[in-house]
Parts: C-alpha cells; structure tokens; sequence
C-alpha cells in the first residue's frame, strides 16, 4: 500500500489575526546626546531642592514638557517616529501630536506597576539612563480571556506567552498602542533609572474621525 504523500505532507495555514505592534528605534548618539545633555539640566532644574529618592522610591515631572523649547529635538524625533508608524498602519488621514510628555525616575528598587494610557492613540518611552537590571520594560497580553486556560508549553513563544520583555539602551525610543498594558519590573541596579513616556493623540480627531463609519466602505474588514 502506497502512502497517501499528499495528505500526510500537507499542514495548516496559519493566518495570524489582529497583531499587536510595539516599534523600536535607537537614535544616534550625534542625535541622542544634546537631547540627554539637555533633559539632565532640566531634570535638575525640576527636582531641585527636593530630597533624594530613597531605595523603592519614584518621581514624575509635570505633564507638559513636551511644550518647552528644551525638549524640541526630542518631540521632532517622537513626531518623526509617530509618522512611522502611521505610514506602517496605512493610516490615511490626520496627524499625531503630542499630548503629554513627562520624566520618570526609578530609584534602585522601584517599579512601575501595569498600566495603560487612556484616550491617546500611542503612547511611548525614551531611555536616557538605564543599567543592567534596569533595561527592560514589559507588555503584557491585552487579552484577559487568555489567562482563563493556561495549559503548559514546552517553550515560551511570542504566540503563547503573557508577557514580552524588551530591551532598552539609552537612546532607545519606542512607540506602542496607548491601550496596550505595560510595565516596570523592580530597579535591580545600583542607579537611578531615568525615562522620558509621552501620549500621542490625533490633532483633529473631533473635526475628522469621530462621525460613524457606517456610511464609509472599507473601514471594518479586509477580505
């Protein structure tokens, strides 16, 4: 008897549905040091006065920065990253501004719990000083239903896992959905973890994407 070859050979497509996209660039230090050297001063400026963080302490700056002329090379390099992503999502209408934009200090021992960015369209970070055991930040399956039947694997993959860690280097920026949950594992160096997160939303959302989209082909499936 002659094996059916056809049949035994033949595997499953697999069509991989609704992916979730972080994007990651590393500026040149010819770009990334003046915007360090400048985001330190100001850092100073912000905290001074204050005492110094205690192990397992964190601090924000105000929310605005991204409104000072010190901080202009960076918002460029934000802006110019958030086109990007709009030209990869062929995302045809409106530009991205920026909506909030603050520093974050992790002492030694700090972490920063999961979290989300409400009513922006990306969020992201960018790493002036990190270290090792302190240069990584995680993102955490969006899907809660996935915890209901967590089998065990023989090893993890991005396909069945519930957490992927990335690396970061200072100069790393990164962009990411603002509804997609992230986190901070514990500071495990001996140095301050130092990170600029900032919120884009489309400017004129209001005026050109809120109206429904019943009336518009095209907009809720590709088939």
């Amino acid at each position: 008897m002659v094996a059916d070859q056809d049949a035994a050979s033949d595997a499953p497509d697999i069509v991989r549905l609704f992916p979730t996209f972080v994007w990651s660039r590393r500026l040149r230090p010819a770009v990334y040091e003046p915007v360090h050297a400048s985001l330190l001063a100001m850092l100073g400026e912000l905290r001074r006065g204050l005492p110094p963080l205690a192990r397992g302490e964190a601090w924000q700056s105000g929310h605005a920065l991204h409104r000072l002329a010190d901080l202009a090379a960076l918002v460029s390099q934000i802006q110019r990253a958030a086109e990007g992503v709009l030209d990869f999502l062929k995302i045809r209408s409106g530009a991205l501004e920026v909506t909030g934009c603050w520093i974050n200090v992790n002492s030694p021992g700090a972490p920063h719990r999961m979290h989300t960015h409400p009513n922006n369209f990306l969020s992201g970070a960018y790493y002036l000083r990190v270290a090792e055991g302190a240069d990584t930040i995680n993102f955490h399956d969006p899907r809660p239903q996935t915890a209901i039947i967590r089998p065990p694997v023989t090893e993890l993959t991005a396909y069945n896992t519930d957490q992927v860690v990335l690396p970061v280097t200072p100069g790393t920026l990164i962009l990411f959905p603002a509804w997609l949950p992230h986190s901070v594992d514990i500071n495990g160096s001996d140095r301050e973890r130092i990170s600029v997160s900032f919120n884009l939303m489309f400017a004129s959302y209001a005026e050109t994407m809120s109206p429904p989209l019943w009336g518009t082909s095209g907009q809720h499936h590709v088939s």
